[in-house]
C-alpha cells in the first residue's frame, strides 16, 4: 500500500513557476522500485500524464506540452517527489495528482493514468493570462 500526499499547487501568472511535491507513506521499500508520476485534470478533460520518474533508476519521461519547462524529479531520502514547473501557461491549469506504481519500470513511454495504482487527492495549479 502506497498513500501519496501533494502539496505546492496555488495560483499564479503566466510566465512564473511552481513547485509541486508528493510524500509517499506506507510503502517499506521507501520511493525504490516505483514508477511515479504527476497528472493533471483541467474541467471537462481527461486526465492526462504531465511527467514521470522510475525511483529505481531515475528514467523520466515529459509529455511533449511540458518538455523544456517542467522537471521530474525524486530525493528517495524523504520519499518525495517533485514536479518543478517554470514558464507556466494558462493551459497548464488544472488538478495535478501524483501516482505511483510498484513496479520494475515504466515502460517506453509516458504512463497512462489507468495503468497507476495509488494515488493522492491532488493539488489545484491555476495560471492566469
Amino acid at each position: 500500500q502506497v498513500q501519496l500526499v501533494e502539496s505546492g499547487g496555488g495560483s499564479v501568472q503566466a510566465g512564473g513557476s511552481l513547485r509541486l511535491s508528493c510524500v509517499a507513506f506506507g510503502y517499506a521499500s521507501a520511493i525504490n522500485y516505483l514508477c511515479m508520476g504527476w497528472f493533471r485534470q483541467a474541467p471537462g478533460k481527461e486526465r492526462e500524464g504531465v511527467a514521470a520518474i522510475y525511483t529505481g533508476g531515475g528514467s523520466t519521461y515529459y509529455a511533449d506540452s511540458v518538455k523544456g519547462r517542467f522537471t521530474i524529479s525524486q530525493d528517495n531520502a524523504k520519499n518525495t517527489l517533485y514536479l518543478q514547473m517554470n514558464s507556466l501557461k494558462p493551459e497548464d491549469t488544472g488538478m495535478y495528482y501524483c501516482a505511483a506504481r510498484i513496479t520494475s519500470s515504466c515502460g517506453t513511454t509516458l504512463p497512462q493514468y489507468y495503468g497507476m495504482d495509488y494515488w493522492g487527492k491532488g493539488t489545484l495549479v491555476t495560471i492566469s493570462s
